[in-house]
Formats: C-alpha cells, sequence, structure tokens
C-alpha cells in the first residue's frame, strides 16, 4: 500500500465542473475499500425569500432534491459508491467538522481563482479549509487561471 493511499477522503462540491472533477481524482487517493464523501455546503433559507417556508418547497425537500442532483450527477459519471452529505451553514466550518466527523485523511477540492478585491471580499472557501482542516488538503487549480501566488498542486482540465 502506498502511502498516497487514503481510507477516507472528503470532497466538497458546489455544482461546479470544478468540484466533480475532483471526485474522480479522489477516487485515485482512496484505498479500494475506502470510502469516498461528498458534502454539499448550503444556506438555510429566509421565510421571505422565493421557496422558502412560505414557498412551495420545504426545506426538507430543498435538501432532498439537492442530494438527488448530486447522485445523479455522480451516476451519470460512474462515482456511484459515494456517500452524500448535505449540511447546512458556512461551507468551510461545515466542510472541516464534517471531513472530522468521518475520520478522513485527505480533503479534495477546487480553489475557484479569486483575486484581488473579490478575493479579500469574499474570502476563500479552500483557504479556509486549509487552515482549519485536521487533515491535508489537496487543492487543485484549473489550468487556464492565472499563475501567481496560489499554492498550485495538482491541475485539471
Amino acid at each position: 500500500m502506498s502511502w498516497l493511499q487514503k481510507k477516507c477522503v472528503v470532497v466538497p462540491v458546489d455544482f461546479s465542473e470544478g468540484s466533480f472533477q475532483a471526485v474522480g481524482i479522489a477516487k485515485e487517493f482512496l484505498e479500494k475499500s475506502g470510502d469516498l464523501h461528498v458534502i454539499h455546503v448550503t444556506q438555510p433559507w429566509n421565510e421571505h425569500e422565493i421557496g422558502g417556508s412560505w414557498g412551495q418547497q420545504t426545506e426538507e425537500e430543498r435538501l432532498r432534491s439537492i442530494e438527488k442532483a448530486i447522485q445523479e450527477k455522480l451516476q451519470s459519471m460512474d462515482h456511484e459508491d459515494v456517500r452524500i452529505a448535505i449540511h447546512m451553514g458556512s461551507p468551510p466550518a461545515e466542510i472541516v467538522r464534517y471531513a472530522e466527523q468521518v475520520g478522513a485523511e485527505l480533503i479534495v477540492m477546487p480553489s475557484v481563482g479569486k483575486t484581488g478585491l473579490k478575493h479579500f471580499a469574499l474570502g476563500s472557501v479552500a483557504e479556509r479549509v486549509v487552515r482549519r482542516a485536521h487533515c491535508p488538503v489537496l487543492v487543485l487549480r484549473k489550468k487556464d487561471q492565472k499563475k501567481g501566488k496560489s499554492k498550485k498542486i495538482i491541475d485539471y482540465d
């Protein structure tokens, strides 16, 4: 067994292509009998928002819809044996909390590539996960993102 092989890997997905491509990359680090976990973090609806508790879909229905959409996307990419978790709250905090809860040995996630004022104002989920995680975090960057001070580990298409 290689030291790169892990028993438990977590991949946060945000419905971007890069996040779903990260699932395939994460599988390469997983032992045959290992667990691959996908987590999506969403914000609770305000009851005054369209579709909130006053709308046509309840919060529970919304969470089930999100899980179903992730499951369908993963199946279309031949990633069938994946555990899916849907959480509400702050993405960095929930990703780190979930990774600790399941005993993850690695988190694999794409960077968004924000720079300048947008990065300063919004912060980076990947950056905050790297700072807080109890385990290594593999941050992926698209090949066409600007070359700068970011810590590139693996490029993906």
